[in-house]
């Protein structure tokens, strides 16, 4: 039953890709020629509008990654600044410690 309702479907859809086709090649006044071109100007502009909202979409997301890669650099230095202030207080506190030793 699946394996029919599939093959149904494909021959469903070609056919109507058939009728697209035939629609366009069936063209055959100037009337009809004027509508045809009035729909593809129409999905023309469509098209173009989505893609400059997909453009300005994209640049928007670049611009917000650059900006999360800036915080995350200046993370990273600040972490390797505490990094480094902490291992410098490791090592003043071990000589601390070492010269109370060595006066015991």
């Amino acid at each position: 039953s699946a394996q029919i309702a599939d093959l149904q479907q494909k021959l469903l859809d070609a056919d109507n890709g058939d009728r697209a086709k035939q629609r366009w090649d069936s063209i055959a006044t100037i009337l009809e020629a004027k509508c045809a071109l009035k729909y593809l100007l129409g999905e023309l502009v469509s098209s173009k509008v989505q893609e400059s909202k997909l453009q300005s979409n994209l640049e928007q997301s670049q611009a917000s990654c650059s900006d999360v890669q800036k915080m995350l650099m200046e993370e990273r230095n600040h972490a390797a600044e505490l990094e480094a202030e902490f291992q410098n207080q490791i090592l003043v506190q071990e000589q601390q410690h070492q010269e109370k030793v060595n006066h015991i």
